[in-house]
């Protein structure tokens, strides 16, 4: 019973729409704008840097608080996974927005970085070094999600770990399957935090 609650309680963390509230305090529905989407980059493009910050600060500890639990209360692998995955699925799917949310990328990191820490900052190193020349955050964040269970696996994480890994990249890489296309087309705007407001 206990892990079939802190599942529920990591799907309705992940379920809070941290981007849209912090857009509709500003006065903005984010999901009317830019791309509709919720997550940190349309927050920033729409209403400003620093609500994008925060939006990808909380929607990364929505992804980290469940797992610290988790691991405070010395889980299995196998438990961990079940509730990183639950929170990504809550923010990816939230009740609270009838179950149409974000893309996932902070969220899954914020889990990823609490379970495996150096193969989280390896992934961020490789975002890095997409996202700077680039300044598409999309291919960023699908290459970095591609190379996951790889990083967790070059680190020694245990099967499940790995896993999750891989079903966050094939979600990840599925909730950008229009910027993908955008991509392939050469349309996918490029993110300069220099224009958007504070």
């Amino acid at each position: 019973m206990e892990i079939i609650a802190l599942i529920v309680f990591a799907y309705l963390l992940g379920s809070i729409p941290t981007g849209y509230i912090l857009g509709k305090f500003a006065g903005v529905d984010v999901r009317q704008v830019g791309s509709g989407n919720v997550g940190a980059t349309n927050v920033a493009r729409a209403v400003g840097k620093w609500p994008g910050a925060l939006t990808l600060l909380a929607d990364a500890v929505k992804g980290m608080l469940p797992v610290a639990i988790g691991l405070s209360l010395t889980l299995a692998p196998v438990a961990l996974a079940a509730l990183a995955a639950a929170a990504f699925l809550g923010h990816l799917y939230p009740v609270f927005l009838k179950f149409r949310g974000g893309k996932g990328v902070a969220t899954a990191l914020g889990s990823l970085l609490v379970i495996a820490p150096l193969a989280s900052l390896l992934l961020v190193v490789i975002f890095a070094v997409v996202v700077f020349p680039t300044r598409l955050v999309s291919l960023s964040s699908i290459v970095a999600a591609a190379l996951a269970p790889f990083a967790l696996w070059l680190f020694l994480q245990p099967r499940a770990i790995v896993l999750l890994g891989a079903f966050l990249a094939a979600m990840i890489v599925w909730r950008h399957r229009g910027n993908i296309q955008r991509l392939l087309a050469g349309t996918e705007p490029r993110f300069d935090a220099h224009k958007s407001s504070d």
